[in-house]
């Protein structure tokens, strides 16, 4: 779940950066020094970015894709924890998988 939406956000990022490069030819010729003047801030826009596009994208996938996890969960845990399910015990010498 973690590692789509980092894909998700990754994905998300470099759309933008493409659009961004694009749209921002204009800067061409002072690029080195914007990046010298500004490089650090631009840094940290991008990583406070990737952090709510991240935490926004993880919401939505807990969302749309954990709907009944807690019903499932509960209803296993109902189960176990009624004494009609028996779970075999595995024997000394048998391997476990």
């Amino acid at each position: 779940m973690i590692a789509n939406a980092i894909f998700l956000t990754i994905a998300l990022l470099l759309a933008l950066g493409f659009w961004l490069m694009g749209e921002l030819k204009f800067f061409i010729p002072y690029k080195t020094a914007l990046l010298h003047a500004y490089g650090r801030a631009i840094l940290i826009y991008v990583a406070v970015l990737f952090a709510n596009l991240f935490s926004g994208t993880l919401a939505l996938i807990r969302k749309f894709f954990l709907k009944d996890t807690g019903r499932k969960l509960s209803h296993l845990d109902k189960q176990l924890q009624s004494r009609e399910s028996e779970v075999p015990v595995p024997s000394f010498g048998q391997e476990l998988d």
